[in-house]
């Protein structure tokens, strides 16, 4: 193949970036579904986070249930 005179420059620079491409898009996959994607997780919605604040111990019962009630 090193013996083969008739290829030209630009072919192995295609291949070189064609090849960077690839290695790139499979680094970029095996990250988002490792790491996940953040576009499709759920936010908490405002009962989690009263429930949440109620389990710390920031509000007690009775504003817990104000709250609740309100929402």
């Amino acid at each position: 193949m090193w013996g083969y005179d008739h290829g030209t420059w630009w072919g192995w620079l295609l291949m070189s970036v064609g090849m960077l491409a690839v290695w790139w898009l499979v680094i970029w996959g095996v990250v988002t579904l490792v790491r996940g994607d953040s576009r499709g997780s759920a936010r908490p919605g405002p009962e989690d986070i009263l429930r949440t604040r109620f389990a710390a111990g920031e509000i007690d019962e009775p504003e817990f249930r104000q709250r609740l009630g309100a929402l």
